[in-house]
């Protein structure tokens, strides 16, 4: 299929670079390294062989959610958003943007998601999980009231907040100790962010902003497929769910959440994901440079899915979306 478009691809900046560094071997860093980096040479050449018209970039995680010292977290923020709309201008018709947010400061996170839609073009904002706040052991997660000013100027914006796995801090990971194989994007990644996002649903936040969009990548964490036993667990017990939301958690899932295929280039998942959400709630994604683009695009244009749906997943659902200007 040509004319694809991916919506969650990353770019680093020296001052979050480290960050995607990881365990790799060293012969695994420096080819990671010099694909985050890039963006005008091997990238477009690669989106040219494999039918991909447009990516809309973000920045390497966990980046700014690390950084417990708000000024900072504000400062990187703001220079890798001006970075990458810059980039963005140099080649509007291949490459559109989503914003890094300080989200240690709710106002200042607001401030800079205004600035980056209004003033730079971004096309919404990408956020690393939850961010560590006045030290490295207090975490800050998006679903308590005092975020709720933050998401009433994203729904005002109306633009979509991607909601971007990162590590659970080493205090919370007991779990894993000793098997390291898990971290990741085998499993750690989609656990805490599936977490997270099921916080959201449960707030009561879609109640008082029913316009706000969310998007979860890797198929969506795994939760098209546990959000039914979610909300039926024991069903027979009275008073249950007990929550602040209003409505079932797959009501929340259903209407306000997007998901993507970054990462996971199976037939049989993304097929019991449409059954789930349908074709229109699905967008196609690679997740460059941690995965190959030929891998997902060869995949994608294979899959055993109607032209029309694929046009949808690969194409014409992120352009309605996130607001593209395509020819």
């Amino acid at each position: 299929m040509q004319g694809k478009i991916v919506v969650e691809e990353h770019f680093a900046i020296p001052e979050t670079l480290a960050d995607s560094r990881g365990l790799w071997s060293e012969e695994t860093w420096s080819e990671l390294r010099t694909r985050i980096l890039d963006i005008h040479d091997r990238r477009l050449r690669e989106m040219d062989q494999h039918g991909i018209e447009m990516m809309v970039l973000s920045l390497n995680a966990p980046a700014i959610q690390t950084m417990w010292d708000v000024g900072q977290a504000d400062e990187t923020a703001r220079k890798a958003n001006d970075y990458l709309a810059a980039q963005g201008r140099k080649r509007p018709d291949r490459f559109q943007g989503l914003a890094a947010l300080p989200m240690q400061d709710p106002e200042m996170a607001a401030r800079e998601l205004t600035r980056c839609v209004k003033e730079l073009g971004l096309k919404g904002a990408l956020v690393n999980g939850f961010s560590q706040v006045r030290n490295a052991e207090t975490v800050t997660y998006y679903d308590t009231p005092d975020y709720w000013s933050f998401w009433e100027t994203v729904e005002q914006l109306a633009v979509p907040f991607y909601l971007h796995p990162r590590h659970p801090l080493k205090r919370d990971a007991g779990i894993y100790e000793g098997h390291a194989w898990l971290y990741g994007p085998r499993w750690a990644f989609g656990q805490e962010a599936a977490v997270h996002a099921l916080r959201l649903m449960g707030s009561g936040l879609f109640d008082k902003f029913p316009g706000l969009t969310i998007v979860l990548g890797h198929l969506g964490e795994g939760l098209p497929y546990g959000i039914w036993r979610v909300d039926n667990a024991n069903g027979w017990v009275p008073n249950r769910q007990n929550y602040p939301a209003r409505k079932k958690i797959s009501d929340y899932f259903y209407t306000n959440f997007y998901i993507t295929t970054s990462g996971a280039f199976h037939t049989q998942t993304l097929l019991a994901a449409m059954l789930e959400l349908g074709a229109d709630r699905i967008l196609f994604s690679i997740d460059w440079p941690f995965e190959d683009i030929a891998d997902g695009a060869i995949w994608f244009d294979n899959a055993s899915i109607s032209a029309s749906d694929r046009m949808k997943i690969g194409r014409t659902n992120a352009a309605r979306l996130f607001g593209l200007d395509l020819a």
